[in-house]
């Protein structure tokens, strides 16, 4: 859902700021190496220190070069298959970087394995969702179905509880437990995402084998 229609509002809002970066000479593979730096760089210097308000607004400035770089390929008329792998690759990198920070703060100081275990199967979850449909789009199946929650959704729910739940280092209270329910939210998610897209892969795979059968019986 977010990809369908936030994508599309913010595509549009970012397109003068894009327009600007390729009138001063930037390409959009600066642009995805830049984002992706400082996402990695937001998670795993502020995340593993429980500082999460400015984790999440360093990660959320830089994150949304996603939206940016592929804006500036098409206004440039240089899309290209590199440039879509680049950014898929760096994607994952910075989706890493998030969780496993989050995974290296309740693995050190008052220490939380649960949550710990928590983060990393979000970590691990989040590559197999992408892997998934990669998988099957190389063995010539569609994988016909995004599922509940693909990445836009995983960054969304867990950036905004980790930025709200940071507002308890500045004396609120009562917000901190809305991380750990996020990470359960998007475990959760996550695992229903790849059964979904296992499901529907299996199904193509099957029908796939019965037109083949049926051209040979022809």
């Amino acid at each position: 859902m977010l990809n369908k229609y936030a994508r599309a509002f913010f595509t549009r809002v970012l397109t003068p700021f894009a327009a600007l970066l390729l009138r001063w000479g930037v390409s959009p593979d600066a642009v995805t190496l830049v984002g992706t730096a400082g996402s990695v760089a937001g998670a795993l210097v502020f995340f593993p220190r429980g500082e999460f308000f400015w984790g999440t607004i360093t990660i959320t400035l830089f994150i949304f070069s996603d939206l940016v770089d592929g804006n500036m390929a098409r206004q440039a008329g240089t899309s290209s298959k590199w440039g879509a792998f680049l950014d898929s690759t760096l994607d994952r990198v910075a989706d890493s970087a998030i969780f496993g920070g989050l995974a290296m703060w309740y693995a050190g100081k008052d220490a939380n394995d649960l949550l710990c275990a928590v983060a990393l199967f979000c970590l691990a979850s989040g590559q197999v969702v992408s892997y998934t449909k990669a998988r099957a789009e190389s063995l010539g199946l569609p994988c016909k179905v995004n599922g509940l929650v693909e990445r836009a959704e995983r960054l969304v729910i867990t950036l905004v509880a980790a930025g709200v739940a940071g507002l308890h280092t500045f004396g609120v209270q009562y917000v901190e437990w809305l991380l750990p329910v996020a990470l359960w939210v998007v475990a959760a998610g996550s695992l229903v995402t790849v059964l979904q897209r296992m499901l529907t892969v299996r199904r193509e795979a099957f029908e796939a084998q019965a037109a083949e059968a049926g051209e040979v019986a022809a």
